[in-house]
């Protein structure tokens, strides 16, 4: 089932919305304000943003702009704003759609399914054609520099999607941290390679059931790590 956030301040709105959204299959949430909502867009795993400009806190432009930095999730903007200048700040800054309000519940409903299926295609058809890494319920799309555990998309920085796709590429091949560090950092470690520590715990804290006990990426006390085909 799609999960859907609602950033909207006006409660009956909101309701409204997410009325006719779960009518429809979907499952909503909502959040009144701006700076809330932005947190939970950006942790969290959401299909779609129904994203309102005027808010508390922090405005849709704003919450639009910092979500693209980090995902591709599609965005509605909804506003009573009717200026043209709006909606092309608004589809600038990366929103796949803009709604002037009032609208029709059921036009959001329409506009929401048929952003929801091109994005599903889009992601198949990469998947499809770009290179793939899978491993038991871990799939590093290396052309996209995306990660996805049991089908949910994680976030990782540069230097955590390079580690990582490095050692999945590489099983079972034991390597200190001086040789990951040269490997991924393209230097020697000049000493400091607590840093390769850093992000395997990162790393591990977005793919593994149980950090403690880690099923992709192990520790060889005194030596360094493997990835566990």
């Amino acid at each position: 089932m799609s999960r859907i956030l609602i950033i909207e301040d006006e409660v009956s709105i909101a309701d409204l919305e997410r009325d006719y959204l779960e009518l429809s299959g979907f499952e909503v949430e909502i959040e009144n304000d701006g700076s809330i909502g932005l947190s939970r867009a950006m942790e969290e795993d959401f299909n779609l943003l129904i994203l309102d400009l005027m808010l508390p806190g922090i405005n849709g432009f704003d919450i639009c702009r910092q979500i693209r930095e980090e995902k591709n999730t599609p965005i509605i903007m909804v506003s009573a704003k009717k200026d043209d200048i709006d909606k092309i700040r608004g589809l600038g800054l990366g929103a796949d759609d803009y709604m002037t309000k009032p609208f029709s519940p059921s036009e959001l409903v329409a506009r929401v399914k048929a952003h929801l299926a091109r994005y599903e295609r889009l992601v198949n058809l990469n998947v499809q054609m770009n290179d793939m890494i899978e491993i038991r319920g871990l799939k590093i799309d290396k052309t996209a520099r995306r990660v996805w555990v049991d089908g949910v998309e994680k976030n990782f920085t540069t230097k955590e999607f390079d580690l990582l796709t490095f050692l999945a590429q590489n099983p079972n091949h034991v390597y200190t941290k001086d040789e990951l560090f040269k490997e991924i950092w393209d230097m020697e470690s000049i000493g400091d390679i607590a840093t390769v520590t850093v992000h395997i715990k990162k790393i591990r804290e977005k793919i593994e059931k149980n950090s403690a006990k880690p099923q992709y990426i192990e520790t060889i006390w005194g030596v360094g790590y493997r990835f566990k085909m």
